[in-house]
């Protein structure tokens, strides 16, 4: 990777910041847009079963004709997909995508804020659309995640993005997608006994509780002085419980991560006790075990497959068995990895669980049409359908199995170039032995 060290002086301090000048800024090929007719494709629309050699038009942003023997004019750029798959973009429901770069270096990091409580903290603000780590994970069918806060007890707000476009205004699908809540661990491990743990954890329950408490009174408080006479005098304003007032309000998600038995069962009970809010579950790592609680909450999952089990005594199955329990027991079910720089491998979380008891179908929609319900875009993403955005990708095979090549991305409409870093070191590296050679 070819970097640059650019100091900056300010007064007091030497600043060092690493400049990654692969990514974007290499990849010379630019997106197309325009219309384009696939056509000969085996189309997946997870909506309405598969069409064997169909046709899908897409206008600009927009999907216009799915089906067979449509009318294609001259305006259109034909691609024959003769052999292939047309899938919807894979969705990741759980990322750090574009908040952070490389771990070791902390000015590219940006997944993290001081203190326990920020709501008012926006994953928007932060995305650098130039992340090297974008354009790995289009290339392989990913086309819009969610990227999330991750620090303290309420992180901040996570931020629902296309994988195509030169500002996070661009991207955003969703600018606020959902509010991150670390749920406080009961379960205990370490040198600490049991009771130092639920002491620990109840201190956490209150100040958890406390904080709630007073964005609820803030928020009934804004809308008496809202609802009231024009001679009240307006409150002062409060970033963070301002921040509280549309997750209060039922319009923005609260996405609790939380992975072991007894945490999710507390974390089920918290939740009973604000019936207003929406609430999704992350993680869920032991979800299998309490699937039946879950579904009776009515509450859906975000889930990941590729970890160990969380006790010595579990079969090692259970990982990748966990969304099939859950589905089964009648949760709704979403892949996110939790990853950064391997958002790219989601497609491979989905085909483990569909190997381990899911079933295809239902993975597909787990990386599709359920990420997209559960966070309210289906009628934008998720399927093969007309009047939906056109993200689209081409395989030659099941996209679940590492050996396929995703052979075109569609996002927004932009026909995507097929390239990455990823793509241009195996250029780079294909003939090194040749190239060598011919030095001697």
């Amino acid at each position: 990777m070819m970097r640059k060290f650019l100091k900056f002086f300010i007064p007091g301090f030497l600043l060092v910041v690493l400049v990654v000048t692969a990514g974007v800024a290499q990849i010379t090929e630019k997106a197309e847009f325009g219309k384009f007719a696939i056509t000969n494709a085996t189309i997946h629309t997870v909506s309405d079963g598969v069409i064997e050699n169909g046709v899908v038009l897409i206008n600009g942003e927009t999907i216009e004709f799915v089906g067979k023997n449509a009318k294609i004019t001259s305006g259109y750029q034909r691609i024959n997909a003769a052999g292939n798959h047309l899938y919807p973009g894979f969705m990741d429901a759980g990322t750090q995508l574009g908040l952070q770069e490389i771990g070791a270096v902390a000015v590219t990091k940006d997944q993290a804020e001081l203190g326990e409580f920020n709501p008012h903290v926006r994953a928007f603000t932060a995305i650098n659309p130039s992340s090297v780590s974008i354009p790995v994970t289009r290339v392989n069918g990913v086309t819009h995640v969610v990227s999330l806060p991750v620090s303290g007890r309420l992180s901040g707000k996570a931020t629902l993005i296309d994988l195509y476009g030169y500002s996070p205004d661009s991207m955003a699908v969703s600018s606020n997608a959902a509010l991150h809540l670390n749920w406080p661990t009961s379960r205990a491990g370490g040198r600490r006994s049991e009771d130092e743990v639920e002491k620990v954890y109840k201190k956490n329950l209150k100040e958890l509780n406390e904080f709630w408490d007073r964005a609820v009174f803030y928020d009934d408080m804004m809308r008496s002085y809202e609802e009231g006479s024009a001679d009240k005098k307006r409150p002062d304003t409060h970033k963070k419980l301002e921040a509280m007032r549309e997750i209060l309000g039922g319009n923005i998600p609260v996405m609790i991560s939380v992975d072991h038995k007894r945490d999710i069962l507390n974390a089920i009970e918290w939740t009973r006790k604000h019936p207003d809010v929406q609430f999704i579950l992350a993680g869920v790592q032991e979800g299998w075990r309490v699937a039946e609680e879950i579904a009776e909450a009515g509450l859906p999952c975000l889930v990941s497959t590729l970890y160990t089990p969380e006790r010595a005594y579990d079969n090692y199955q259970r990982p990748y068995q966990n969304p099939a329990k859950l589905h089964e027991a009648g949760v709704k079910v979403a892949i996110a990895t939790g990853e950064i720089e391997n958002v790219r491998n989601a497609p491979y979380h989905a085909g483990y669980a569909a190997a381990y008891g899911l079933g295809r179908e239902e993975a597909v929609k787990a990386i599709t049409l359920n990420a997209a319900e559960i966070f309210g875009i289906a009628d934008r993403l998720g399927s093969i359908e007309k009047g939906k955005q056109a993200n689209l990708f081409l395989s030659d095979g099941d996209p679940f199995e590492p050996t396929t090549h995703i052979e075109q991305v569609f996002i927004r409409g932009y026909k995507i170039p097929m390239v990455s870093r990823h793509s241009q070191l195996y250029e780079e590296y294909l003939n090194r032995g040749a190239v060598e050679n011919e030095g001697h």
